[in-house]
């Protein structure tokens, strides 16, 4: 008799984050494509909304939970009703998130403090809401969406690179204090992708060009690219793999 993949992750829920678009919603597709069932969040219930008829034309089991990540109150009601309503969270994908560059000089406070809510303190609501559940059933998956700027800031970025490395490390020790209760918490670093986020640098021809001459690869990665990564983290082939940070970025982070 033929084994299951370890890959499939059918009869499984993943709430993922800030996935209305880019590269949130391309690990809901690959997510779903491995058979598990979608939570979608972000703000705009108009853009959620449209993302989540896309998904289910192509067959996927998806529902549509728009909350705020960065406020407390919004998270508790929000991850409530999926519990009560929809079910268990196995999978929980930490991608909601901004970037805003700037010299350092004229970054204001207002603008640190809001990247680093984003980036980093929603991380840390949500994950926060959801693993007592994961923790009493002794099994859950939760995956970071960090950078390859974590650790090569470039002039210009240089609070989105901290926000970025301060998520590495609190996947660390989300990883070291709930590995012994049966999580798995690791994260995915892309590097240079195509993405809405993206699309003022991949207008800029300088920017383009140092995009693709830091890849060895030499060109962006697609959207698409990245689910394979998440698939494999969430799935029973990544029993071992905890506290990890995965490179998904064509050997850009190998390379400087």
């Amino acid at each position: 008799m033929s084994q299951p993949s370890p890959f499939d992750l059918t009869g499984q829920r993943a709430l993922i984050t800030g996935s209305s678009r880019g590269l949130g919603l391309a690990i809901a597709r690959g997510l779903a494509r491995a058979g598990a069932a979608i939570v979608l969040n972000g703000r705009d219930s108009v853009s959620l909304g449209a993302a989540a008829a896309d998904l289910a034309a192509s067959g996927a089991s998806v529902t549509a939970v728009a909350f705020d990540v960065t406020s407390s109150d919004s998270v508790d009601e929000a991850v409530g009703y999926i519990e009560a309503e929809l079910g268990p969270i196995d999978i929980l994908v930490n991608n909601a998130g901004i970037m805003r560059g700037g010299a350092l000089l004229d970054y204001t406070q207002d603008d640190f403090e809001a990247l680093l809510s984003a980036n980093l303190v929603s991380a840390f609501l949500v994950s926060r809401r959801v693993a007592p559940a994961m923790i009493a059933r002794g099994n859950g998956r939760i995956i970071n969406l960090v950078s390859t700027r974590a650790d090569r800031p470039l002039p210009g970025n240089a609070p989105y690179a901290a926000s970025k490395a301060a998520l590495v490390n609190l996947t660390h020790g989300m990883a070291l204090e709930w590995a012994p209760l049966g999580l798995n918490v690791n994260a995915i670093a892309p590097g240079f992708f195509r993405t809405e986020m993206n699309a003022a640098r991949q207008a800029d021809p300088a920017f383009d060009a140092f995009a693709r001459s830091r890849t060895p690869m030499g060109r962006w990665g697609e959207p698409h690219e990245i689910s394979g990564a998440a698939v494999f983290l969430a799935s029973a082939a990544a029993t071992f793999v905890n506290g990890h940070v995965l490179y998904v970025d064509g050997a850009h982070h190998a390379a400087v």
